[in-house]
């Protein structure tokens, strides 16, 4: 396996343009086939006029894209929000993961439309024109869903939070930026940037946003290319995956299907939040139980308490995501009845409420990608308000859970 770097002017199997003047570009060989590594930046003019140029002038037997299954549907087809199914979101417990894709695509957005330009042109250019050239277009990157639940639960809570308020962050960022600054982001990767320096100072995130990312699409060109008669690929990715790659394909000796089995897997989330979950509600259960031991009177005022704090919890959090009066009325009655449904969450009412009384429409699918990218129209669009609904109710539900235990405890005491 040999790993040659060149510059561009130099190397007369990568075409020197003016399109690719001070573009990242580098030339690796393995098992026999040809990589042209173009660096880009996911909202750059430069990006996009340096893939269009590498495809129109050179002879490439196929071209891959920094891109997985879900993301290149997202960019092909601008409706395919319309095909979401809110309900099975919450059901299945994946608010969080679609509100997170959300944040990290209103993120991007904001930058390009500052800049007259679609986030992630240069993967859609490089697409449309391997269909025009009739080449064999390789979606080599990750699934996101995988790479976010790797990332979130490859680190300490403290590092969670980092994560979360990152993604929060992103939504309250207004301030323009030059379009020479987007260049520079041509020198880490759009995950990286949004978690700033969580990923810097965080080993394990780094190693589950970046690094792992590196592997996986190294792993991938050398499962594409196995047995094809190949010549030369085009291989277009964020900058900051230039080293990794490069790097990856020079080290992997492994098959790429173990490698990339491994890579794909999800880690089991901990179950210790679970079962202190489980044991907080079965302490305040037994405290109640033993508040009406000691008289009827006790135990009233421990019930209510129990009632108070925590429908008042989930009523405040369905309250703060927007939800209608009658979903806050489902709140604050679902919340006090978690010992009865402990596998429902009290979101899941508020947010079936919601749905019920809002139902979205067509439009706010269709207007989805656009709403959120200010962090107002996340309680304007039926869809992201919902999804505001379901967390925020949770999470008002939790904080109210703690106060009624420490309440009621402290009663007893």
């Amino acid at each position: 396996m040999e790993i040659i770097a060149a510059p561009v002017v130099s190397e007369p199997s990568i075409p020197a343009t003016d399109a690719l003047d001070g573009q990242p570009l580098k030339r690796c060989v393995c098992d026999g086939v040809e990589y042209t590594l173009l660096g880009t930046a996911h909202v750059s003019r430069a990006s996009v006029a340096a893939v269009r140029s590498l495809i129109e002038t050179g002879d490439f037997d196929a071209i891959a894209v920094e891109l997985c299954e879900t993301r290149f549907r997202a960019l092909r087809d601008r409706e395919a929000w319309r095909n979401l199914d809110l309900w099975q979101v919450i059901r299945q417990g994946k608010a969080g993961m679609v509100a997170a894709n959300l944040a990290l695509s209103a993120y991007q957005r904001r930058l390009a439309d500052q800049f007259g330009i679609e986030p992630g042109a240069e993967m859609k250019t490089a697409a449309d024109l391997a269909d025009q050239y009739q080449r064999p277009l390789w979606l080599i990157d990750r699934e996101i869903s995988t790479t976010l639940k790797r990332a979130y639960r490859s680190v300490r809570w403290r590092d969670r939070l980092g994560i979360i308020s990152g993604l929060i962050a992103s939504l309250f960022e207004r301030g323009d930026v030059a379009e020479e600054d987007i260049e520079k982001l041509k020198q880490g990767d759009m995950l990286q940037s949004a978690f700033s320096e969580f990923a810097k100072q965080s080993e394990p995130l780094y190693r589950s946003l970046i690094s792992e990312r590196d592997t996986f699409m190294a792993a991938r060109l050398r499962e594409e290319a196995a047995g094809k008669s190949l010549r030369r690929v085009l291989v277009v990715v964020g900058a900051g995956h230039l080293a990794g790659i490069e790097r990856e394909l020079a080290a992997q000796h492994d098959a790429p299907e173990t490698l990339l089995a491994t890579l794909k897997s999800v880690p089991p989330g901990a179950r210790w939040p679970k079962w202190l979950g489980f044991g907080v509600m079965l302490l305040i259960v037994a405290a109640i139980a033993f508040a009406f031991s000691r008289g009827v009177g006790f135990g009233a005022v421990a019930l209510r308490d129990w009632i108070v704090f925590t429908g008042c919890g989930a009523a405040l959090g369905a309250l703060a995501g927007g939800g209608h009066p009658l979903s806050v009325l489902a709140a604050f009655v679902a919340g006090p009845l978690k010992p009865f449904r402990p596998f429902v969450p009290s979101g899941a009412v508020s947010a079936g409420v919601e749905m019920w009384l809002r139902h979205p429409h067509v439009a706010d699918f269709e207007a989805l990608r656009d709403d959120v990218i200010d962090w107002h129209g996340w309680w304007k669009n039926r869809v992201s308000r919902t999804l505001l609904v379901f967390m925020l109710t949770n999470i008002g539900m939790m904080i109210g859970e703690w106060l009624a235990g420490i309440r009621i405890v402290h009663r007893l005491m």
